[in-house]
């Protein structure tokens, strides 16, 4: 049995794809998975599975949600090696102020679209890509910030959900919980 961590994008933000966290646990054990666990309300997941398959896990959840729930929801499933060697991988300095994001992307972006997004210049924001993720660092807050997670699937041409520093690190913590 393995511990991953799912993540759901753009559920509970302004009132759309509305879904409760204590609902959401209760279909997903009724459908298999084990130990489910939330955090927050933005479709932090935390389940045990036997499946070695994350491709396999994200249909599954995502299959689960739009049946239950009548939506599509894009559905990225890690595990805690992979979360681990994102924080590690991370260049910014926390400076305390909730300033620092990682941008978590389904799949790597071509060389020649990262190469373009690497020209591009946003003032107050800092960046850095890899083919899992991109960490921004942005100066005067996410909710400020003109490089966000729809620019980046835009402009890189992938399926992306974006956290910040707290909530990575408790999904680490979530995914290490013995």
């Amino acid at each position: 049995m393995k511990t991953y961590i799912a993540l759901l994008r753009g559920i509970n933000v302004s009132g759309q794809k509305k879904i409760k966290m204590i609902e959401l646990r209760e279909v997903l054990e009724k459908e298999g998975l084990k130990n489910v666990q939330t955090y927050i309300q933005s479709g932090n997941i935390a389940f045990d599975s036997e499946s070695d398959s994350k491709e396999n896990l994200e249909n599954v959840i995502y299959s689960i949600i739009l049946k239950h729930f009548g939506f599509e929801v894009p559905t990225l499933v890690l595990g805690k090696d992979a979360i681990e060697k994102i924080l590690k991988t991370n260049r910014f300095e926390d400076d305390g102020e909730n300033r620092l994001y990682f941008v978590l992307l389904k799949n790597p972006p071509e060389d020649e679209l990262i190469k373009t997004f690497n020209e591009l210049q946003f003032e107050n924001e800092d960046f850095h890509i890899t083919d899992k993720c991109v960490y921004l660092f942005c100066k005067k807050g996410y909710g400020n910030a003109k490089l966000n997670n729809n620019l980046i699937e835009r402009k890189l041409k992938v399926e992306a959900t974006t956290r910040n520093l707290n909530t990575m690190q408790k999904l680490l913590e979530m995914a290490t919980k013995d």
